[in-house]
């Protein structure tokens, strides 16, 4: 398997993105993390590349994967042979977007770290 070169277009809260970072990390794959919510510029620079604005969006090795679930990208990344399909559980839903609850809670603690570290 090759050296992957891994950028993300992701938001700081939603469960599509969630998915992504899940299996990003179940494969202990390196990735840049662009958060197209704190810094509008990435949201720009998203759309160029990708040519639409639904995220989250990840290029691999220069290959933009638009608007894509956490289950679509270890789909294609095994299809293309970059990685090798393990058969255990991401550490959250991969396919899915957060419920309204879920997305209140984790706006509120991203909320209160940031007032913590002013």
């Amino acid at each position: 398997m090759s050296e992957l070169t891994i950028t993300c277009y992701l938001k700081t809260h939603c469960g599509w993105s969630e998915g992504v970072r899940a299996i990003l990390k179940k494969y202990g794959l390196a990735y840049e993390e662009k958060d197209i919510i704190i810094n509008p510029a990435f949201r720009w620079e998203m759309e160029q590349k990708s040519e639409q604005r639904l995220s989250p969006c990840v290029e691999v090795n220069g290959e933009m994967l638009a608007d894509i679930s956490g289950a679509e990208l270890e789909t294609w990344l095994v299809e293309q042979k970059l990685i090798e399909y393990k058969d255990e559980a991401a550490e959250a839903p991969i396919d899915s977007s957060c419920t309204p609850e879920v997305h209140a809670a984790k706006a509120a603690a991203a909320k209160a770290a940031r007032e913590q570290q002013a």
